[in-house]
Parts: C-alpha cells; structure tokens; sequence
C-alpha cells in the first residue's frame, strides 16, 4: 500500500514538473506582448505557410504532439483551435486538433482517475449525483452527449467522469465524436483569420474581421450551436 502511494506521489510530482516545464519554454521565449502583436502573428503566419509547404508532415506531428501536452496541462481549447485552423486550415487542422485534443482529453482523464478521484469525489458527487443514474443507463451514450452540450470548464470536464467510472474506451470515442461541431467552428475562424492576415499588411479593424464570411459564418453558426447547447444543457444536467 505504501509503495503505491509512492509510485502515485512520483508519477504525480512528474507530471507537474511537464507541465511547469512546458509553460515555462513557451513564456520564456515570448513575451505577452508579442504574442498579440499584429507583426508577430504576420511574421509567423509567413514561416508557418513556408513549412506547412515543405513539410507538412513534420509541422502535423509537432502540432499534435504540443496539442496533447497542452490538453494535458488543462489549457484552454480555444487559443490552440484558433491556432490549428491559422496554421492547418480548417479541415487539416481539425484532423490533428481533435485526435490530439482526444488523446491530451483521454491521457488527464486516466491521470485524474489514478490520482485524483477521491478527491474529485469529495468536490463534485453532490452536484453532479443525477448524473450517475444516466451514465450506468448508457455510458456511451450520455459521454458523447456530455461532451456535445459541454457547460462545464474543460479541465473540470476531463476529470469528472471519474466519479462514474467510466470506462476510458468510451471516455475516448465520445470525446472525439462530440467535441467535433464545436472544434470545427472554432477552427474554421482560425483559418479566416489566416486569410485576412494574407490580405492585409497593416492591423485590419474589427469591422473588416467581422465583415469576411470566413468569420461572421462560422460565430453566427457557433452563436447558434451555443444556443441550442443551453437548452440541451438545462434537460441533461436537471435533476
């Protein structure tokens, strides 16, 4: 029992000393200022067009590989959507941003379940108790349905099945079917962009962004996804 503990205390101070390591080489290289620059986004849309051309394979694999460890360190879906779309386009991208957001997604879920479940437990049961008839009614079913309607943090998304265990083949399918629609809305503004950048040597203004069809079409149809997901949300999590 001791030594499990401990295997549990190494695999858990090694994974947060990844995740340190991975925040700190992307920070210590660029300021946030520079991240948002327009001439830093425009230089780097200029050296990502000239690999993506001479090595698309390469850029796919360490796009996906960042993808997963960024999933791993519970980032945000949204910055590394809108960065698969401006890199890939929006059906490349889309490839490798849903089976590496799935694997990130499966690989924190199974690390939650080891480590955290107790924990978790004590969080969230109480809150989250009516779902647990559902989930053992058909766990493949309301995962895929739980991912779809989303309403809850990404992070906090990834962990909670564990109070259901449920099984991680399941956890793994119905992530990557249900987190599609959205994913590819997301990534299809990303690539918008990519292309307003192409067009526009200086900074665009906001009603040029907004007025390109690659843009508007996507955030109308992403608004209206939102809407439907409230709703959906409201019968699924009711008590």
């Amino acid at each position: 029992m001791k030594k499990d503990k401990k295997i549990k205390i190494y695999l858990g101070v090694a994974y947060l000393f990844i995740v340190i390591l991975f925040l700190w080489l992307i920070f210590s290289k660029f300021t946030l200022s520079e991240l948002v620059s327009y001439e830093f986004i425009k230089n780097n849309r200029d050296y990502f067009f000239e690999l993506r051309q001479s090595n698309l394979l390469l850029l796919a694999t360490v796009f996906l590989l960042f993808n997963i460890i960024w999933v791993l360190a519970a980032g945000f879906l949204s910055p590394i959507a809108i960065l698969a779309g401006f890199i890939f386009g929006k059906w490349i991208g889309l490839i490798i941003l849903v089976f590496g957001t799935t694997i990130g997604a499966t690989g924190l879920y199974l690390f939650a379940n080891y480590f955290l479940k107790d924990l978790i437990k004590e969080k969230f049961l109480n809150k989250y108790q009516n779902l647990e008839a559902k989930f053992k009614k058909s766990e493949f079913t309301y995962l895929l349905i739980y991912r779809f309607i989303g309403g809850i943090p990404w992070a906090i998304s990834c962990v909670l099945p564990c109070i259901f265990n449920v099984k991680a083949f399941n956890f793994f399918w119905a992530t990557l079917i249900g987190i599609i629609p959205q994913l590819f809305l997301v990534c299809s503004i990303g690539s918008g962009l990519e292309k307003i950048i192409d067009q526009n040597m200086e900074p665009p203004g906001i009603m040029q962004i907004i007025n390109s069809p690659d843009i508007y079409i996507p955030l109308v149809v992403f608004a209206c996804l939102i809407i439907i997901t409230i709703f959906l949300r409201k019968i699924f999590y009711k008590s």
